[in-house]
């Protein structure tokens, strides 16, 4: 549900290129949200990072941060078929030729609601090339006791519309070096990648991976992960859980529900020095790569029902 602006809500005065910034608080937590992309620019307990931040007058790291919509990671050439008619999205990947984490990642969201610990951002998406439909799109962050809960949901104002979510935080266990990080990822299953364009390439065991058997606890070392996982392994509740953990045992959670049945894990391997594995990217997606041309688990809005989903990073 939509809400009111608050009267007075207490953001920072001043524009910086990544927007208006909120600065959210509740016990040991802090966070920082901003309005490009409903970004996650910053999160720690006692003082201790959980994401990696970025600067608030500087262009943002590529998505750090930012929440994906209506698409999570590629669709493959742009292309897709929906309710039989063609479609080609503009190809924001112009190096690997894909059309890549939806459309709202550089939009400027609106502070529609505000606290001292929760703030909600909404956007409107209008229609346009490769994708004709009116969506709003309502993101809420929330720090209790338990961390930081994003909940992102959408519905459509013009019928019928694929659609699928994710977030792009790049998770640190106090900034700890990556490769002395131990990840646990409980997922069976991983999708292979062909050539430099990462086409997907069917699902394979993760016993057959070039990486190790992070279903139990296992340091990242030089590891180097850019995939989808699935089949993930699930707590009574319905929750999967990521763990990244340093050397002194101060440890980075993600956890989310069963609405959220994939996740990308990337080690962040880049050219430039200053963004080369400083952090491990970890994104529960609601569908796999190249699902707006498969179909793979990918919802459907009607025009009736919103679609809501949620994750929780939290120190562990």
């Amino acid at each position: 549900m939509l809400t009111d602006v608050p009267s007075t809500p207490t953001t920072t005065s001043s524009h910086p290129l990544t927007g208006r910034e909120v600065v959210l608080r509740h016990g040991a937590y802090t966070a920082s949200v901003v309005t490009l992309g409903a970004s996650l620019r910053s999160l720690e307990h006692d003082g201790r990072p959980l994401v990696v931040a970025f600067h608030a007058d500087r262009m943002r790291p590529a998505y750090r941060g930012t929440l994906l919509a209506p698409w999570p990671n590629r669709v493959v050439d742009g292309r897709y078929t929906f309710d039989g008619e063609d479609q080609q999205l503009p190809l924001t990947e112009p190096e690997r030729g894909h059309a890549l984490h939806g459309l709202l990642v550089w939009a400027d969201w609106q502070v529609t609601a505000l606290a001292e610990d929760s703030v909600t951002l909404t956007a409107e998406l209008a229609p346009s090339a490769g994708y004709p439909h009116r969506l709003v799109v309502e993101g809420t962050y929330a720090l209790d006791d338990d961390g930081l809960t994003t909940t992102v949901t959408a519905r459509s104002l013009s019928g019928r519309a694929p659609y699928g979510t994710s977030a792009h935080p790049y998770l640190t266990a106090g900034g700890a070096s990556l490769d002395a990080t131990v990840l646990t990822l409980p997922a069976d299953r991983y999708v292979e990648t062909a050539g430099e364009r990462l086409l997907p390439a069917g699902e394979r065991d993760v016993t057959d991976a070039p990486w190790p058997d992070f279903r139990t606890p296992t340091a990242i070392g030089d590891a180097m992960v850019d995939h989808a996982f699935t089949g993930l392994a699930r707590a009574a509740d319905g929750r999967a859980r990521v763990r990244l953990e340093a050397p002194d045992g101060f440890a980075v959670e993600m956890t989310w529900g069963p609405e959220l049945g994939w996740v990308q894990v990337h080690t962040a391997d880049r050219p430039e020095p200053e963004l080369n594995r400083v952090g491990l990217a970890v994104e529960p997606m609601t569908c796999p790569p190249d699902a707006f041309s498969t179909g793979e688990d990918v919802v459907v809005l009607d025009g009736v029902q919103e679609h809501t989903a949620s994750w929780t990073i939290s120190a562990g």
